[in-house]
Parts: C-alpha cells; structure tokens; sequence
C-alpha cells in the first residue's frame, strides 16, 4: 500500500498525483470537498504550466469530452427558460475545463492508473463500511432488530443517505471500484493480498445490494459473467471462473428473490416502472411519464426546446396528464436520453450516442475492461435516470471519462524526476 503514497516523480507531478487521488476520493461525499480540490488542481496546474509538456487540446478526443458541454451551449440560444438554462450550462461548465486540464497537466495518468483506482476504490470500500456502521448504530439506538437493516428502512435512499448521496450516482463507483478490484483479485498471486482483496470485492457487493440501484446491478452482472472472462481469461481459467460467478450470481438472484424489501426493489418495483399507468396508482410509473415525455419530444424532434427547459415543461404536462406525485416532486424524464431529445432534439441525442460510441469503441480497441465497465454503467444508466443534470453525476462522468482516454494513449515524454548530483 506505501506505493499509493509515496510516487517516483517531480515535485510538481506528486502535487498533480495527490490532486487527483484526493479528487477521487472525495467524489463519494459532498460536493463542496470536490469542488475545492478541483479548483485547487486548475489552479497548481496554471502555475507550473510548461508548454514542452502540454498535450494536444483541439483534437477529436477533447471534442468528444466536451461534446455535451457544447450541445448544452449551442441549445441555450433557443432556450424556453433562460434562467434555469445557465444555471444548467454553470453545472456542466466542468465537462469543457476537466479534458482541457488533462491536457495542461504533465503527469502521466498511464503510469499512475492503477494507484490512483486502488485508492479510489478503497474509499469507496471504506463508505460502505461507513454506512453499515452507521445503520448497525441506528439499530441499536433505537432497539431495533438487527434483520431491520435488509429492510427498506435501509435499502436505497436511506442507505446511502449518511453521505448524502443519491443512491444510483454512488452505486455508479461502487460497481467500478469492483470491477478494479476483481481484476486486481484475478492477477494477484501473493495469499495475504488477495484474501484482502476479496474481503473488500464482498463489502462492495454488499454494499451494492444494500444500495439497490436496479441500472446498475444488472449492469455489473453482464461485466462480471460477461466482460472480465472475455477480457481478463483463457482456456480453463476462463471456463471455471464463468461457472463461479454465474453460480454465485444464481445464489444471489435466489437471495434477492427470499427478501421481501429487495424482491419489492429489484423486481416489483421494476415491472411497475415499466407498466403503463393504472387507474387509482398513487405513484406514477417510469414508462407513464416517458409517454408524457414523447407526446412533448414529438412537438419539436429535431431541436428540442433548448437548455434549462426540462423541467418547466414536464412539470405542467405532468399536471395536465394526472401524474400528480411526479407534479409534486418535479421529477425529470429520469432517462438521458429522451433528455438530450427533449432540449436538444434529434441532433443533440445524436451527439450523446456518437459521444457513448466513441468511448466504447476505445474500450474495446484498448481491451481495457474498466473502461468498458465505466462505459457500460454510463450507457445503461442513462436509461432510467438524468445523472448530468446532477453535480455527482456529471463529475463522475467528466472525470472518468478523460481519465480512462488519457490513461490509454501511448506516453511519449519522460516525465521522470531529476536526481540530483
């Protein structure tokens, strides 16, 4: 673990390494701590700036980076509320800066990729137990029965709530902290390293049946008994490895299915959501207010209503069709997708796909597994929910995304420190 701390560099390129670490490691909690220290890396970045060491900006790659960014921009012109329109445009302000500072930056982010993820995951590692911890300490202050906490009482939400995170954004780094650590547990031979590594692979399944974000579940079953064996394995290894965790993946559906709360979650919940609206429903299916969604989408297809409008215009349809509970919390489309097609139309949704294909076409050139998983979770999430019309979920995007780009590309200067004498 001392390698995670102590770097084999120059002053300024550790600076830029605990920088980002610590950028990392904030990105479970508020987002007060990573605005800081985002700003803090802009600022030490513009500083040491050195134009011998500065990649290439206006290139394919920091255009795709900042393709939503953009389409956000160009959408503002046509905008049906202005207002809400920059307040939307100032939240993803970061998804044009972060690309641009991977590309002031010196540091190698190859070279020090799997540090920078270990310790990523072993905070995310360290939240969960933060968050069983904290509900085991909830339970007894209240005298409760311990079986209380596979109930929804503590599932979703409330789980995560502690850290005041939605529960589907922290699951998003959950199932990437354990994509990196099972592939880390598959290469490792040494017995200590990977009974720890193990002990923290279960934590963070733990924690993500705990957390019961649907997208994403599912999502890392077709990574782990899919993606890692194609990616990592061969021959018998490959085979027995697919017989485990599909076995282990059985057991756990078996165990989901026993549960009441997490049968509700996992499978009640999600039949409704996709069932069309009931007479008498008090709450209002996903697929209820997509159709809301479509009926505005098919006004204006090609355009949209431009940037900051979402909200506004579902909020009236959402009265006008009855939906009143998703009226009253002034929900959004909770699908990305039919997001970009509602303010930015046909072209903007085009944008975003191409932006998606981009990346997975990367990730399967590279053969780089927690790229494809990054990608994976970003594209299935974006079915049921709006994360870049939220902090945490635009930073986990904006920030992974260049990170697995630039950790991918051929290093071609020696950034090594100069020893003196």
């Amino acid at each position: 673990m001392s390698e995670l701390f102590r770097i084999e560099d120059s002053l300024t390129n550790k600076i830029s390494y605990y920088h980002l670490m610590l950028l990392m490691a904030s990105l479970p909690f508020d987002m007060f701590y990573s605005h800081l220290i985002l700003i803090s890396f802009a600022i030490h970045t513009l500083i040491h700036l050195n134009k011998k060491t500065v990649k290439p900006i206006f290139t394919l790659r920091t255009l795709a980076l900042q393709s939503v960014f953009f389409v956000t921009l160009i959408c503002i012109v046509y905008t049906t509320n202005t207002n809400q329109a920059f307040t939307e445009l100032g939240r993803r302000s970061i998804i044009f800066l972060i690309p641009i500072l991977f590309c002031l930056n010196p540091l190698d982010i190859k070279k020090y990729r799997p540090q920078l993820l270990l310790s990523f995951a072993l905070v995310c590692t360290l939240a969960i137990i933060y968050l069983y911890v904290d509900a085991f300490v909830t339970i007894r202050h209240y005298h409760l029965p311990f079986y209380v906490l596979f109930s929804k009482f503590f599932a979703n939400h409330n789980f995560s709530e502690p850290i005041n995170m939605h529960a589907t954004f922290f699951a998003m780094q959950v199932a990437l902290s354990l994509v990196y650590l099972l592939s880390v547990l598959i290469k490792e031979k040494a017995f200590y390293n990977r009974i720890f590594y193990l002990t923290c692979c279960m934590i963070l399944t733990a924690g993500l049946i705990q957390l019961s974000s649907k997208s994403v579940c599912i999502t890392l079953l077709l990574i782990v008994n899919i993606a890692i064996p194609y990616f990592l394995l061969r021959g018998a290894r490959r085979r027995k490895f697919i017989l485990v965790t599909a076995s282990l993946s059985v057991l756990l559906m078996a165990g989901v299915s026993l549960s009441g709360t997490f049968r509700e979650r996992y499978i009640t919940e999600l039949t409704t959501d996709l069932s069309p609206a009931k007479v008498n429903e008090v709450l209002d299916s996903r697929l209820t207010r997509w159709n809301v969604v479509v009926k505005l989408i098919a006004k204006r297809p090609l355009t949209g209503y431009g940037t900051g409008s979402e909200i506004g215009l579902l909020h009236e349809s959402f009265f006008n069709n009855k939906l009143y509970n998703s009226f009253l919390n002034n929900l959004n489309s909770h699908n990305q997708y039919l997001s970009f097609l509602l303010k930015s139309g046909i072209v903007g949704l085009l944008v975003y796909i191409a932006t998606l294909v981009f990346g997975f076409r990367i990730a399967f050139q590279q053969k780089d597994l927690l790229f494809m998983a990054f990608m994976a979770v970003i594209a299935t999430v974006s079915l049921s929910e709006n994360f870049l019309d939220v902090d945490k979920g635009i930073i986990f995007y904006v920030f992974f995304f260049p990170f697995f780009i630039f950790s991918n590309e051929r290093t071609t200067i020696n950034y090594a420190p100069i020893k003196p004498g």
